[in-house]
């Protein structure tokens, strides 16, 4: 009898580590960085074209019920209308960032304001690789100017390593 109440204990008691909720990673941040979505047109400052607005809701479901930290963008309509979806979601606001601000300085900076969590950045196609080399200390792609897929995860550890991941979000970008 004592063997069959220790089993059952034994039993209850793994069942109840099953079933813990998993405590959130505080020693960490991750910076999501994405470039805007398609452009209605080649003006200085577009709306999304109708492809944009559906891949700022394919953002918006890739990330799922990720909570975020903060969400940045830059002066341009179409980083702002790309993180929309996702944003309003979570009821967070847009931290406006300027598009020509050095890339080491704006992640220096992200790195001050947001030592855990998780991080959505909106750029452009020649500031996300900056600003993903600025983050992880490597070597980033070049992006295209056809490119909209592209979604590069950047983890931070508390010991300072990081980790970069990319992967692809929304519709395939159309080849040129």
């Amino acid at each position: 009898m004592p063997r069959l109440l220790a089993s059952i204990a034994l039993a209850l008691t793994l069942a109840g580590c099953a079933t813990t909720p998993r405590t959130p990673d505080t020693t960490s941040v991750t910076f999501i960085v994405i470039r805007h979505a398609e452009k209605v047109d080649a003006s200085r400052d577009p709306d999304l074209s109708p492809a944009g607005h559906a891949r700022a809701q394919a953002l918006a479901a890739s990330l799922g019920e990720r909570e975020l930290a903060a969400a940045y963008a830059t002066e341009f309509k179409r980083t702002s209308q790309t993180l929309a979806p996702t944003v309003q979601a979570r009821g967070l606001a847009i931290t406006p960032y300027p598009a020509g601000q050095p890339a080491t300085e704006f992640a220096a900076r992200l790195r001050a304001a947001h030592p855990r969590g998780t991080v959505l950045i909106a750029g452009h196609s020649n500031t996300v690789p900056d600003i993903v080399a600025a983050l992880c200390a490597c070597a980033v792609a070049p992006m295209a100017d056809y490119e909209y897929d592209r979604m590069s995860i950047v983890r931070l550890d508390a010991d300072g390593s990081a980790r970069l991941d990319v992967t692809r979000y929304g519709a395939p970008s159309p080849a040129p």
